[in-house]
């Protein structure tokens, strides 16, 4: 099973909406076949691992075992369900890392079920744990009905996340540029985690004063699809988030642009959208909300101050990505402050000097 979570990973960048899932399959202690699956809309984990199996041994699949991280789907979607391809190969046992939440409590609809219902020998919950984990964004989405949700900063080790507006930079009184906070390892690092995300979020002010692509151009993979703030549609047009591709989403107070249903296919594929919120409501649920809707499995939030500290307020979020470069002092009293974490777990940290990366766990979330 540990061999099916590391070929699951390498499908990472490019499953989601879709979980990541390896399947291995073994006889007498012999690994004949084994696959990934490696693309949103394309074969499954079980399917490529039985493709794999050589002629010479193809007559060993019915007395081989399966091993699968998740329960083989039992529905047509972008493909045919899996257990009909393990039935048909008269494959007896199948050993299972965990249950699939998609279909909630739909037993008659379970892999699992249908397989035993076959005939075949089900073992399943092994190393659950570390399989649930591998899939965190997609049971969150599923279970929660919600994106799972990634906050991001870099700060100071004084705190703070950039100038204060008022803060001139010299005798002209011209304020100073964007501060760079992080290394240029700690840079990849970060376009690595956008490569895995689905989409991207920014505020307001980090979309005017900075102007970011939001892109994952230092790491291959996906691009995520970019979103930002801006309720009174104040921004500039000739900012990079509003030109060009990957698409941007606009949350905003008066325009509605995106169709519904809209597929993932079609979301990625489009250019400038606007997503209506209401005055008066959370902003962070009002966006949860809508990233559900449009089957946006992640998010990394990447700021500004004020708008993580909000899903940080209100609990909605998941994990929390805190890069502090512990050389660096900004010595400005009425600098950006950066959010606050209290009564939080670290459940890793990171030295890359002078930067000092640590990743939080929402602890009232996730027991």
């Amino acid at each position: 099973m540990s061999r099916c979570l590391f070929l699951a990973h390498i499908g990472m960048e490019y499953t989601a909406p879709n979980p990541m899932v390896g399947a291995v399959l073994v006889h007498e202690e012999r690994v004949i076949g084994e696959g990934f699956h490696e693309r949103y809309g394309d074969a499954h984990a079980e399917v490529n691992c039985i493709r794999s199996v050589k002629d010479a041994d193809r007559h060993l699949i019915p007395l081989s075992v399966l091993y699968v991280s998740l329960e083989p789907c039992n529905h047509f979607g972008q493909t045919p369900p899996c257990t009909d391809l393990i039935i048909r190969e008269g494959i007896q046992t199948v050993v299972v890392g965990c249950r699939d939440p998609f279909l909630g409590g739909n037993s008659s609809e379970r892999g699992i079920e249908k397989l035993a219902a076959a005939g075949i020998r089900i073992i399943s919950g092994v190393i659950e744990k570390e399989c649930i984990h591998l899939n965190r964004r997609f049971f969150t989405y599923h279970n929660q009905h919600r994106p799972f949700i990634i906050l991001k900063w870099a700060q100071t080790m004084d705190g703070k996340l950039g100038f204060s507006k008022r803060t001139p930079s010299n005798s002209m009184n011209t304020f100073p540029s964007r501060l760079m906070i992080t290394n240029p390892m700690t840079d990849r690092i970060v376009h690595h985690w956008r490569s895995t995300e689905m989409g991207i979020l920014v505020g307001t002010n980090t979309a005017r004063e900075d102007d970011p692509q939001l892109s994952n151009r230092l790491w291959p993979g996906q691009q995520p699809i970019r979103m930002v703030i801006d309720k009174q549609l104040s921004l500039p047009p000739s900012i990079q988030l509003l030109t060009g591709q990957p698409p941007t989403i606009v949350f905003n107070y008066h325009q509605h642009s995106i169709p519904h249903p809209m597929s993932i296919k079609e979301l990625r594929n489009a250019g400038l959208m606007h997503y209506q919120i209401k005055e008066g409501e959370s902003l962070a649920q009002q966006i949860a909300t809508a990233l559900f809707q449009l089957k946006i499995l992640s998010v990394l939030v990447e700021g500004g101050g004020q708008l993580l500290q909000s899903f940080i307020d209100e609990g909605l979020w998941d994990e929390a990505r805190q890069i502090t470069n512990e050389s660096l002092f900004l010595h400005d009293t009425k600098g950006i402050l950066a959010p606050l974490m209290i009564h939080h777990d670290i459940v890793s940290t990171l030295n890359i000097h002078p930067d000092v990366i640590r990743i939080y766990k929402n602890s009232r979330v996730h027991q």
